[in-house]
C-alpha cells in the first residue's frame, strides 16, 4: 500500500476478534448481570464504540441500562488540502485488503460500499442504543492525517501549523474552519434522537476522556457551562440531556490546550 498502517486502522482490523474474546471473558465475570453498562473508547476505540454499540446491547440482559460513548472516533469522509479523497481511498484499501466488510454493521453495508461504513457519518444514524458523541470540531488527528496528510503536503507547508494551531496562516485557518463545517454537516444526521448526547467543543485536541486535565479539573474545557465528565454523567444517568456544539475557534477560552497538539498516531 506504500504507507504505514496507522494505529487507528490496525485496531479496527483486529478489533472483531479482540472484541469477541474480551466479551466472552467478561460476561461470566459479572457483565451478564450488570445493571449499568457503558461501552466507551477513544480514537480507534471511539470508532469501535459506534460500530459495536448495538451488538454490545444485544449481549446484555433486558433491563440493563446500556449506553455508548465515542471519544474522538467520529472520523469524516472529506477531501484533503490537495483536493484528493485520500482517506476514502485509504479506507477502501484497508477494507479490501483485510476483508473487513463482514465485521461492519449490516445496516450500513447492505446499502453502501463497505469502505464507507468505516465512517461514523454513515453508521451512527442507524445506531439504536443511546450514544454520546464527544469530539473536537478541530480534531488534531483528523487535521494532521485526513485534512493535511503528508502525502498532500510534500513541501511541509502544513507541518508547523499541524503541531501548533497558533502557527497557522490565515489561509490554513480558513481550511480548518471549512473542515469544521464539513464535520458538522457529517454529524448532522447523527443528532436526530433525544437519547443521543453531543459534546463538540472547539479545542484543537484528540481524545478528551483519557486525561484528568480534559475530563474533569478546575481548568478543563467547558461547553454549555459543563465540563465533559459532568455532561457525560448527567446524560448516562438520565439527569439531563446534553447536545451542544461550540462556536468556532478561537472563541472558547477554556480550550487552554488548543495550541500544541499531543503526540499522535503515525501519519497516514
Amino acid at each position: 500500500m506504500g504507507h504505514r498502517l496507522p494505529v487507528m486502522c490496525r485496531q479496527s482490523i483486529l478489533g472483531a476478534r479482540i472484541w469477541l474474546a474480551v466479551i466472552e471473558d467478561l460476561l461470566p465475570k459479572g457483565l451478564k448481570n450488570a445493571e449499568n453498562a457503558l461501552l466507551s473508547g477513544c480514537s480507534a476505540g471511539g470508532l469501535a464504540s459506534i460500530l459495536h454499540c448495538d451488538s454490545f446491547r444485544a449481549l446484555l440482559r433486558m433491563g440493563t441500562k446500556v449506553k455508548c460513548l465515542s471519544d474522538a472516533g467520529y472520523f469524516i469522509k472529506v477531501k484533503d488540502v490537495s483536493g484528493a479523497p485520500h482517506v476514502q481511498t485509504y479506507f477502501n484499501e484497508i477494507v479490501t485488503l483485510h476483508g473487513s466488510a463482514k465485521n461492519l454493521p449490516l445496516s450500513c453495508t447492505s446499502v453502501l460500499k463497505p469502505s464507507f461504513c468505516f465512517f461514523p457519518q454513515y453508521v451512527a444514524p442507524q445506531v439504536r442504543t443511546p450514544l454520546f458523541i464527544l469530539n473536537a470540531a478541530y480534531d488534531s488527528w483528523q487535521i494532521r492525517n485526513i485534512l493535511a496528510p503528508s502525502i498532500a503536503d510534500p513541501l511541509g507547508v502544513w507541518k508547523s501549523c499541524k503541531l501548533d494551531i497558533n502557527n497557522c496562516s490565515p489561509l490554513q485557518l480558513k481550511s480548518m474552519q471549512d473542515f469544521r463545517l464539513q464535520f458538522l454537516n457529517a454529524l448532522n444526521k447523527s443528532t436526530n434522537s433525544s437519547s443521543r448526547g453531543l459534546y463538540i467543543d472547539s479545542c484543537y485536541a484528540h481524545c478528551q476522556t483519557e486525561t484528568q486535565e480534559k475530563w474533569f479539573m478546575e481548568d478543563s474545557p467547558v461547553l454549555g457551562k459543563k465540563k465533559i465528565a459532568k455532561a457525560v454523567g448527567d446524560w448516562f444517568y438520565d439527569r439531563n440531556p446534553f447536545q451542544k456544539i461550540d462556536c468556532p475557534y478561537p472563541c472558547n477560552p477554556s480550550c487552554q490546550n488548543s495550541g500544541l497538539a499531543p503526540p499522535d498516531n503515525p501519519e497516514v
